[in-house]
């Protein structure tokens, strides 16, 4: 590749680090260019590049961050390009950063909503990368809540979690206060973040995420990021006491991951993978290890619907294992759910039935006056019997998957419409499988109606995989009938 002119300086920064990486100079460039392969970039370091590096010159590109990153995995601790002596640039995996600090965090997200508020494309084309899950995953297990969150020493008082404010763009400033003579329409820098602000992010949230299970992510998800830029960020940025910021940073968390699930919903999976790396992190600003265990969870689901099953089971184990014991009963069964899930992916018939039956022991450990975290209350027998149904469609246990599919849409509320989606195309699956084609087509035809009224790229790759699936029977009277239907759909 091109390099730019050299530079006068050695760059000294660089050899310590090389040094105490104990790499050879060739060994840094081969680690460079494998890097470079898991973002889609064809590099051709090799030793004669790194002398050039060490001697003073600069590579382009991205280069320099993926250079940072390939130090940060070796020595296990956050590096930036200038930390490096190069050049600074954007690198392309901005955002998989685990930062080192809460004012680091809010920076790196802060960034990563501006950015994918403007609309950039590219930013939703970046791909999805395995490696990248290792670092955040391995520095939240390991890590613990920050220090100090707080800016600023004034208190507010939270509103009970289980009473939503009704959501506002601003709260209404306290009496006398310096705002309320003048009016706050916009959140300036510094200002003090009330109660009632975290009241209105955790009501936003709810009313994103009603949209997400009847819509789609597509539905809404860039007034979401739009809302995170402009109303969350002034929040973060603003002043507050130590247990207003915890709040603060657990709502902001909560907001983050569900930007990150609607980006997935959509297929912009490196985007997604981002946006839950940096609500992991700030899930640990908050000192919330039981919404950390949920962030991790996420990107299991993600991993699985990529099929990347060994990464899904290890990510579903680092929740278990960064849990413990504690955490409602709730909370235990979706981790070993979604362990389940993983091993289905992989054909673990034996592993994925042992998560299973844990998941439904815990759920049946639960009461009914348990506290349960909002975002878990979804995780029912309805969901358990859904996971039932993907675990066995994926094991070709199709007799097992079916009976699992219809009693969780036996059980499952209209509002939840995508996953009712899913469901009736697991069931559709187990049919097809059973040999039972008329119903199969039936059932799948359904479900393609229902996609092309969502926002949706799961939904429509889930019938998209149901189609793959019918290709054997693609001269059967009932399978033509089916593209008859969906052709109507257009």
């Amino acid at each position: 590749m091109t390099e730019r002119p050299a530079q006068r300086t050695p760059n000294r920064q660089l050899a310590a680090l090389i040094a105490e990486a104990g790499f050879s100079n060739a060994g840094l460039a081969r680690r460079v260019d494998q890097l470079g392969l898991e973002h889609g970039l064809d590099l051709r370091y090799d030793k004669t590049s790194v002398t050039r590096w060490l001697r003073g010159q600069q590579p382009r590109g991205t280069t320099p961050a993926l250079i940072a990153e390939v130090f940060t995995r070796r020595l296990g601790r956050r590096l930036s390009a200038q930390d490096l002596g190069l050049d600074a640039c954007a690198p392309v995996y901005a955002g998989l950063e685990f930062a080192a600090t809460p004012e680091e965090a809010v920076d790196i997200v802060s960034g990563l909503w501006r950015k994918d508020s403007g609309s950039h494309a590219e930013l939703r084309k970046i791909a999805f990368t395995p490696a990248g899950l290792v670092v955040p995953s391995r520095d939240w297990l390991i890590g613990r809540a920050d220090d100090r969150v707080a800016r600023g020493d004034q208190p507010a008082r939270i509103p009970a979690q289980g009473r939503p404010a009704v959501p506002k763009l601003t709260a209404p400033p306290e009496q006398g206060g310096p705002a309320s003579r003048r009016g706050r329409t916009e959140r300036g820098p510094g200002q003090r973040v009330s109660g009632g602000d975290i009241a209105a992010l955790r009501s936003v949230g709810e009313l994103f995420r009603a949209l997400d299970h009847a819509y789609g992510g597509g539905h809404a998800r860039q007034a979401l990021v739009r809302y995170l830029e402009h109303e969350a960020e002034p929040m973060l940025r603003g002043s507050y006491g130590e247990q207003t910021g915890r709040h603060l940073f657990a709502a902001a968390a909560d907001l983050t991951r569900l930007a990150g699930w609607t980006s997935y919903d959509i297929g912009a999976h490196g985007l997604a993978q981002r946006y839950f790396v940096q609500a992991l992190r700030l899930a640990q600003a908050a000192g919330d290890r039981v919404y950390g265990s949920y962030v991790l969870i996420t990107m299991s689901r993600q991993a699985v619907y990529l099929g990347h099953g060994r990464e899904a089971v290890q990510l579903a184990r680092v929740a278990q294992q960064g849990l413990g014991s504690g955490g409602p009963q709730v909370v235990q069964a979706l981790l070993h759910a979604v362990e389940a899930r993983g091993h289905g992916v992989l054909g673990e018939v034996r592993a994925c039935t042992a998560s299973l039956v844990r998941a439904e022991r815990a759920l049946e450990a639960s009461r009914a006056g348990d506290e349960v975290p909002h975002w878990a209350r979804y995780f029912d027998e309805a969901q358990l019997a859904d996971e039932f149904g993907h675990c066995h469609r994926d094991l070709q246990q199709f007799r097992a998957a079916a009976q699992h599919a219809e009693r969780s849409l036996q059980l499952r509320a209209p509002g939840y419409a995508r996953s009712r989606l899913f469901c009736r195309v697991v069931l559709a699956s187990a049919r097809l499988g059973l040999g039972e084609l008329d119903q199969a087509c039936l059932l799948g035809a359904e479900a393609a109606g229902q996609a092309a009224e969502m926002r949706s790229a799961r939904a429509v790759e889930y019938v998209r995989d149901f189609e793959k699936r019918l290709e054997p029977y693609k001269d059967a009277a009932p399978v033509r009938g089916y593209r008859d239907k969906v052709a109507a759909l257009s």
